[in-house]
């Protein structure tokens, strides 16, 4: 018998065993090696700015780190405080120091992990932990309006405690104020009304039967000097339906339309001359079942004077304007101007209209002989300022083409 074959098997199974032994020892030799094991202690091999002990670290200062022994290496840094933000940072090229790059949070708390190497790859770790000095000077923000249902004319409003007036600290601010919304908004933008008040509205009227949320990220940030954000309660609203009320002075009547479909035409009377009615979107601010109307309140006296019990009265401005029941003009109504500025209507009518109107819904007054309502001040007539103008009082969107985000014009046009 030829046992040549089983020689054969013999030697391969033998040189097999011995390349798995050359293996198994180079498997061996990497156990040893410096970047299989686990990272050693780099306490002695870094410095932290922070003070030890118990003292809380300055926010107005950058955290830096440095390689402490000769031969070392900082690898990699990174900080994140309790909601998991990162805080931004350098390395420099030799690895000896790394600094953050963004100002630290107020009243936050930090955990840096730091991962190094010596001159021989020996990796190393630290992990520190520390908190910064709560903010003297806070600014608050509070949304408004309170949460509800609202019309989709509602424009959200958010109130600052300071004046912010530089537009470096408007940048930091306008940032930190998130607004969505369910269904999503064409387009939307923050308008900076003055130093301590801000409007947001979409490019046209909310979507119908939505949510919409406003947040505030703002706490503990470095918005100016000494001033930092402070926690902000979010805002939660929904809307109802698209109901938008037409009033032709000219003409006499007001037309209303939920949804788009015409659901009444009201014989109504507005301001006659040197009382005329504002012309533009107001939208609406309140109602009020009973309301004593006196002239005087407003600046009308003498033969003008006038003091009434009015009933189911809309309010769209703060001057006065309301959509009520004036059953001393009836005989007019449909057909001549006779009030001091208000839109008039029978009792029944008003009454629809009261019952059927929400605070957010949207009065547009045409065909006057009056003024335009004001953007601001006198109610919400922000709707009446066109959306490239609006975008002008946005720090963030002002001088960008329209659609674009902020990463966007940072990207095409770099500030140098």
């Amino acid at each position: 018998m030829n046992h040549t074959p089983r020689m054969r098997t013999v030697l391969s199974c033998t040189l097999l065993v011995v390349s798995l032994a050359a293996v198994a020892t180079a498997c061996g030799e990497e156990e040893r090696h410096p970047l299989s094991g686990k990272p050693a202690d780099a306490g002695s091999k870094v410095v932290f700015s922070t003070p030890s002990g118990a003292t809380n670290a300055d926010p107005n200062k950058p955290l830096e780190i440095t390689a402490k022994g000769a031969g070392d290496r900082i690898t990699d840094v990174t900080a994140t405080d309790a909601f998991g933000h990162y805080l931004a940072g350098e390395l420099t090229a030799d690895g000896l120091r790394w600094h953050s790059t963004a100002p630290l949070a107020a009243g936050a708390r930090y955990t840096v992990r730091v991962a190094t190497e010596n001159g021989k790859g020996v990796p190393g770790a630290r992990t520190l932990t520390f908190a910064t000095t709560p903010a003297k000077k806070k600014l608050e923000v509070e949304f408004g309006p309170e949460e509800g249902e609202y019309g989709v004319g509602q424009p959200i409003t958010a109130t600052l405690s300071e004046p912010v007036k530089s537009k470096k600290a408007r940048d930091v601010v306008e940032r930190a104020l998130k607004v969505r919304s369910t269904p999503g908004a064409n387009g939307g933008a923050w308008h900076w009304v003055d130093d301590t008040e801000l409007h947001y509205r979409p490019k046209e009227y909310w979507p119908a039967y939505g949510k919409i949320t406003a947040t505030s990220n703002l706490e503990g940030v470095k918005v100016d000097d000494k001033l930092y954000g402070a926690a902000t309660k979010p805002l939660k609203l929904t809307t109802g339906s698209r109901f938008e009320a037409i009033v032709d002075a000219s003409a006499h009547y007001m037309t209303v339309f939920r949804d788009g479909e015409e659901i009444n035409n009201i014989p109504v009377t507005t301001g006659k001359p040197g009382f005329s009615t504002r012309n533009g979107i107001k939208v609406v601010l309140g109602k009020q079942p009973y309301v004593q109307m006196r002239g005087s309140t407003v600046g009308i006296g003498g033969s003008e004077g006038y003091n009434l019990p009015v009933y189911w009265a809309t309010r769209v401005t703060w001057s006065g304007e309301y959509v009520h029941a004036a059953p001393w003009s009836v005989g007019s109504q449909g057909v001549a101007n006779v009030s001091h500025g208000c839109v008039g209507m029978s009792t029944a009518n008003a009454s629809w209209f009261f019952e059927t109107v929400t605070p957010g819904d949207i009065v547009q007054v045409v065909n006057s002989a009056g003024d335009y309502m004001e953007d601001f001040g006198n109610g919400f007539g922000d709707w009446n300022m066109e959306w490239e103008d609006w975008r002008k009082g946005s720090v963030l969107q002002a001088g960008t083409r329209d659609g674009s985000s902020p990463a966007d014009a940072a990207r095409l046009r770099p500030q140098i």
